[in-house]
């Protein structure tokens, strides 16, 4: 009953549109001298109502998120940005290197020691008293970052705290060694000072696998060097974890 309903009232709106068209006679004469079928559906134009105006209210200006999330090549949250020569101790003091990593309260507690070091002159703190986690999942940084001596618990400590990528204009060799075996961070060159570029509180996407950083906040896009073959290391989560992966060592289960 549906489709004989439909016929009928296609049929209808043909003829319609046949008598009020001066030129169809014409039309299908022509199509039919050129052997084209002639057709059977047609768009007839029809007035729109005019759309009343939204409300201020519904305007919302688009932003980026400020929550932090990641994949395993993108890396989107509010950076936290520090200047040259950022050394292990100002990353995680010694005193709270006899904290064991592989215990997971002691794991949630370096995380709230993370660069407390800082001196007084960054007066925003990196992770709030009383807190284990950092509102800030990127840090941005100049020279020579994780200077000083060597401890695997300054990466640990970043990754403990929320941290997902450091973008420094350089690394220490053995904080850079650190971060690849522990896993933790990615530790990312920039090829501008991107300390001098970004503030504070930026919402910022790192994308790995176009090496490039997005600032939301100012709206510029910057260059990042590749991160080369540590990346699948670090994405395997560290050295050893690498090697079970890739059946250099063998696996637990095994």
């Amino acid at each position: 009953m549906a489709t004989t309903a439909s016929a009928a009232t296609a049929s209808i709106a043909y003829t319609t549109f046949l008598s009020s068209s001066k030129r169809t006679p014409s039309l299908l004469t022509n199509a039919s001298s050129l052997n084209f079928r002639t057709p059977t559906t047609y768009l007839i134009k029809t007035p729109l109502k005019q759309a009343s105006p939204l409300p201020p209210s519904y305007l919302v200006p688009l932003r980026a998120s400020s929550t932090p999330s990641s994949t395993t090549n993108t890396f989107h949250g509010v950076c936290y940005v520090v200047g040259d020569n950022i050394d292990t101790d100002q990353i995680i003091p010694a005193e709270h290197l006899t904290l064991v990593p592989s215990n997971p309260d002691e794991y949630r507690k370096l995380g709230s020691y993370s660069l407390v070091g800082l001196p007084s002159t960054y007066t925003t703190r990196f992770v709030e008293p009383g807190e284990d986690k950092s509102r800030f999942s990127i840090i941005i940084a100049g020279d020579n970052f994780g200077c000083g001596s060597s401890r695997e618990h300054a990466p640990v400590a970043l990754g403990a705290s929320g941290v997902k990528a450091v973008v420094a204009e350089s690394y220490a060799r053995i904080f850079f060694r650190n971060s690849v075996a522990t896993g933790e961070i990615y530790p990312v060159e920039s090829e501008v000072r991107l300390c001098e570029e970004c503030s504070t509180g930026d919402v910022v996407t790192i994308e790995i696998s176009k090496n490039l950083l997005n600032n939301h906040t100012t709206g510029k896009e910057y260059k990042l060097k590749p991160i080369g073959d540590v990346g699948p290391v670090i994405e395997a989560g560290g050295i050893f974890a690498y090697a079970r992966k890739t059946g250099m060592i063998p696996s637990h289960s095994s």
